[in-house]
């Protein structure tokens, strides 16, 4: 469970009981951090909190004078944990500063709607928060076009952050008065259709769960695709016969959206040759297909799924391999040195985040290297 499930999971519970609770938000972070802005952490009156500001130096400081600092409103706090910055720093962080919004319910509660909204939902968000001024912690939001009768700078600042998938800093005018105003930009949380449901989906499963994504698994045995084998499954279906009319239009197929990804693994060769052809015919492409096994295999199954197409020109079939080829990460995974189901697991949902998030996969050392060789003078 992601920090953001557990805190939605204890809003919703202070929520039911009408009690007070505080927000910290982190909204800038000058040097390094282990959390960037954005990350949030909720108090409950009885002690109890949920996720996290930091790496675990700053949350007890945080927590221990957030309701007394909020008693008149919203407040912004600066925290600092590095050793030279004239006071005691919290814990042995990363040397960074922290700027945090602290927050009661008030102004809180619209913010954890949207989020939870958003979450189930599984649409991207973006909340413009005011920083400064007496309107500390105003917020306006955008999930999809801003109606036109309560558009605002702020709104308008969260529609371009919406529109451009990136966070941003602006003054916006609020009241009449020029403000310093933070855009956040939170992606639609990522969906992954395991196709197959032998015992190795299972760890794929549990570690896509782990990261906080919507995991749907199919597959056209009714024997292992069910409910009991996968209760952790956000959804699970059996796929009709693979001659069925309908088939393309089932789900999990027709749930498929732009920012999903798929893992076909049925080790049914006829099973895993339909599924393949139906997802990269699809009308808008997901944003990742992966394929378990050999290349040759999948070669095979690609043939096997455009001779459908063309029987009688073996051309079109060899230059269609290729293309679709060129679509898929065939086999799926990084290279890891995986030799169990788990071990498989972790390395198809490293290769899916990689690739979500735009990221190198390279070794954080290399990349620091190399962003330090670029700003070095000379």
């Amino acid at each position: 469970m992601t920090d953001l499930e557990r805190i939605l999971t204890l809003w919703r519970e202070l929520e039911a009981a009408s009690v007070d609770y505080v927000l910290a938000t982190v909204v800038e972070v000058q040097g390094s951090s282990y959390r960037k802005p954005g990350a949030l952490m909720l108090l409950a009156p009885d002690g109890r909190r949920a996720g996290t500001v930091s790496g675990g130096c700053l949350e007890a400081q945080v927590a221990q004078r957030a309701w007394w600092l909020t008693a008149e409103g919203p407040t912004m706090q600066r925290y600092s944990t590095a050793e030279d910055d004239g006071d005691l720093p919290f814990g042995s962080g990363c040397g960074g500063v922290i700027f945090i919004l602290l927050e009661r319910r008030t102004t809180a509660n619209p913010l954890l709607a949207e989020l939870d909204q958003a979450f189930r939902q599984r649409t991207p968000l973006a909340i413009a928060t005011v920083l400064e001024g007496p309107h500390l912690a105003r917020r306006a939001f955008a999930q999809g076009p801003v109606p036109t009768e309560v558009r605002t700078e702020l709104h308008d600042l969260a529609s371009l952050a919406l529109a451009r998938r990136a966070s941003m800093d602006h003054i916006v005018a609020v009241d009449g008065a020029n403000v310093r105003a933070w855009a956040n930009f939170r992606p639609a949380r990522p969906g992954l259709c395991i196709f197959g449901a032998g015992d190795d989906a299972q760890p794929l499963l549990h570690l896509a769960r782990e990261l906080g994504w919507f995991v749907a698994v199919a597959d056209g045995r009714s024997n292992l695709v069910t409910r009991e084998r996968f209760p952790a499954a956000d959804e699970v279906h059996l796929l009709p016969a693979t001659d069925s009319p309908g088939y393309a239009a089932s789900p999990p197929f027709a749930n498929l959206r732009p920012h999903d990804a798929a893992v076909v693994m049925t080790h049914s060769f006829q099973q895993d040759a339909y599924i393949l052809a139906t997802l990269l015919a699809l009308e808008t492409p997901i944003a990742y297909i992966g394929v378990l096994g050999p290349q040759r295999r999948t070669r095979e199954l690609l043939a096997e799924a455009a001779r459908r197409q063309h029987p009688a020109s073996p051309s079109f079939i060899e230059s269609q391999i290729d293309r679709w080829l060129t679509q898929l990460h065939a086999p799926t995974g990084l290279d890891l040195g995986a030799d169990s189901p788990t071990t498989i697991a972790l390395s198809v949902i490293s290769e899916i985040q990689q690739s979500l998030a735009g990221a190198s996969a390279l070794p954080l050392r290399e990349v620091r290297a190399r962003s330090a060789a670029l700003t070095t003078p000379g």
